[in-house]
């Protein structure tokens, strides 16, 4: 394979069912990063590989190549005085795990250089989230972003044109042409961008559940276990949790709502809970990966020292300050982050606990009222979302509503509230929720 040169011939091999090999995925990922693939060949080859799969080192040389075809991040130069760390997660509901994490890593002794995305479908996007934020700049310049990594231990940031660029055409001609759910296309396509961060370790969030982007609990897992793989085989070490999406993570959904429960959680008015049990999980991973500690009780006793004693807010204030955000956001949250002109309680039709709920649902929801996209490019109202989420097994009545919505109308309101109650199943029998940890799945670079 590696003689020959033609496009057309190496897409012909994979449409086949033959193995391409190094050389012949660098030969047509760097096509596809200045062009000289056209868009009907760079979808062929996405189709070739969703129709055919590809091999486990396919799939490593397929994430090294993206990875490769921009900028990739070194950090020796800053001499910098602990690892580099970073989480990725397939997306979620009330999942604002990153705006925790991130600081609280940083607080520990990590670097964390966090490319985060926008929202998608129903899931809620980092980046969408941040920006809720009055001045918060999500595109700073690198000498910005380095100074932030070294000096605060953390920057959340969007991508650049710079980083894995491949992937950007890739990806954009994978949603127009059918082949988005292809595992060796999601995973270099989450990979690439990843550990062209410079990495020193990884923990994946992979979801299972209603709200998860994989369908079933055994594509969870084998997206969990192909990610930790391929990225360990690609010199990253990377633990993957399966993490339970059944319902969403936080008691909130919409972006400006998601900021005020990451700052009650960093704030210590938030000691318990769904989302601060995954994130301690997520970052207790991190500091054994990083070495930052040597074991998992301690790495905990660090993490809920840092998060007792403020240091973790203190970081997150001073990440938000740096990329033009307020600097007394912490103290006075409510002069910055819009709210709705109109809160609505939506209580179910009749009394019991919460059987079942379609967390899909809730966060298309969401997207209704106007807290995501419906088309790409479309304006976002970081004010709506719901609050108050009743969780699985909890009792609902006359005083404890399902969830209260915060609309942009009394209409949106109760166009939601309908939607509320179709997701949300309310019964009599006993409820079992599922552990919020399904499977952890660790890896060491070779």
């Amino acid at each position: 394979m590696g003689r020959q040169t033609l496009p057309q011939e190496l897409i012909r091999a994979k449409r086949d069912g033959l193995a391409l090999g190094r050389d012949a995925i660098r030969q047509l990922v760097a096509g596809i990063a200045d062009g000289s693939l056209s868009d009907a060949q760079v979808g062929a080859l996405a189709m070739a590989i969703f129709l055919r799969g590809m091999e486990a080192e396919e799939t490593v040389a397929l994430t090294e190549a993206i990875r490769d075809s921009g900028e990739v991040l070194a950090w020796p130069d800053l001499d910098l005085p602990g690892p580099v760390l970073d989480k990725h997660s397939t997306g979620g509901v009330g999942d604002l795990v990153s705006l925790v994490l991130g600081p609280w890593i940083a607080a520990c002794g990590g670097h964390v250089p966090m490319v985060s995305g926008r929202g998608l479908g129903h899931t809620g996007g980092t980046l969408d989230k941040l920006e809720a934020i009055p001045g918060y700049s999500v595109t700073p310049d690198t000498a910005t972003f380095r100074r932030l990594v070294k000096e605060v231990g953390v920057a959340i940031i969007g991508q650049t044109a710079d980083l894995a660029p491949a992937d950007s055409r890739l990806y954009a001609v994978r949603d127009v042409t059918a082949t988005v759910e292809s595992l060796p296309l999601i995973v270099s396509s989450i990979l690439g961008k990843k550990l062209a961060c410079g990495l020193d370790a990884l923990v994946m969030d992979v979801k299972s559940g209603s709200g998860a982007f994989m369908p079933t609990a055994e594509k969870s897992r084998e997206l969990a276990e192909t990610i930790a793989e391929v990225a360990s085989r690609a010199g990253t070490p990377t633990t993957a949790l399966v993490t339970d999406m059944s319902q969403p993570l936080s008691p909130c959904a919409g972006n400006a709502i998601e900021v005020r429960e990451a700052l009650r959680l960093l704030g210590g008015e938030k000691r318990h809970g769904r989302l601060l049990a995954v994130t301690r999980d997520l970052a207790a991973e991190l500091l054994l990966a990083g070495r930052l500690a040597d074991s998992r009780d301690a790495a905990l006793v660090r993490l809920d020292e840092t998060l007792a004693s403020g240091a973790a807010a203190e970081r997150f204030a001073r990440m938000v300050a740096g990329l033009g955000g307020p600097r007394d956001l912490l103290e006075d949250p409510g002069r910055y982050l819009p709210e709705a002109p109109v809160t609505r309680a939506v209580h179910a039709t009749h009394p019991g606990r919460i059987e079942e709920i379609d967390t899909r649902a809730l966060g298309l929801a969401v997207v209704a009222l106007g807290g995501g996209r419906r088309a790409p490019g479309e304006a976002i109202d970081p004010a709506v979302g719901l609050s108050r989420i009743a969780s699985l097994g909890e009792a609902v009545d006359a005083e404890r509503p399902l969830a209260l919505v915060h609309a942009a109308s009394a209409d949106d309101a109760d166009r939601a509230a309908r939607q509320v109650r179709d997701a949300i199943q309310v019964g009599d029998g006993p409820v079992t929720s599922l552990p919020l940890i399904h499977d952890i799945i660790r890896r060491e670079a070779p």
